[in-house]
């Protein structure tokens, strides 16, 4: 499933910024992400050019930019109607 165009391997580099709760991560921890269609470097150099993340010259970091931090903050929650919720049943 793509979400706002992005492949499942750039959420994934998204994701891990959100799961350690960082702003900037060093070049090795992204390059160190698996995901079962490929990660790595790729993914994030991809998010460079979408305007999600920046990278230093040496590319030995990356930090998130505003319309990451956005799309990490955008947490949906399902809507769950509770059963009997309709009303109050009077004992008439």
């Amino acid at each position: 499933m793509l979400i706002k165009g992005m492949t499942p391997q750039e959420i994934r580099v998204l994701q891990e910024f959100r799961r350690v709760a960082a702003e900037t991560l060093p070049g090795d921890a992204i390059r160190a992400l698996k995901h079962p269609a490929g990660g790595g470097e790729e993914p994030a150099i991809s998010l460079i050019a979408k305007g999600y993340l920046t990278a230093d010259e040496g590319r030995t970091s990356f930090t998130l930019t505003e319309k990451a931090k956005e799309f990490l903050a955008y947490d949906p929650k399902p809507e769950f109607e509770e059963a009997g919720a309709t009303g109050t049943e009077s004992a008439d």
